[in-house]
């Protein structure tokens, strides 16, 4: 593939910048619409929640297009780890934040704190 930039004999350079996050949620904007939230309802209600508890950094949560399945009466919604999987989580809205954040991230607790060896 050549871009304009290869054609006049220039390479294009790739650089890296430092992310201010280490976990990243993706959720489906129109899933939250059809479920008659309003934008970033369902990003507060589980930054909220996570507020509380430790983690090992920051959590960037972004509303985003279509992820794929859409689901009647569920929410898309997509986590590092299940994207790794090649999976799509998919979110009863009825349940409450706590239940989300733990259906989410099922090694975030105080078990797998105590296993790893960190202190609150």
């Amino acid at each position: 593939m050549n871009s304009k930039n290869e054609v006049e004999g220039h390479r294009a350079r790739l650089r890296l910048a430092r992310a201010g996050f280490s976990e990243l949620v993706l959720v489906c904007s129109k899933c939250v619409k059809r479920q008659g939230l309003t934008k970033g309802s369902l990003r507060k209600l589980l930054k909220r929640e996570l507020k509380g508890r430790t983690t090992v950094g920051k959590l960037r949560i972004v509303e985003t297009g279509c992820l794929g399945p859409c689901p009647k009466r569920l929410m898309a919604v997509a986590t590092t780890g299940s994207l790794v999987k090649q999976r799509i989580h998919l979110l009863d809205p009825t349940a409450s934040a706590a239940e989300s954040v733990d259906a989410l991230f099922p090694d975030f607790g105080p078990k797998v704190r105590l296993a790893l060896g960190v202190d609150r």
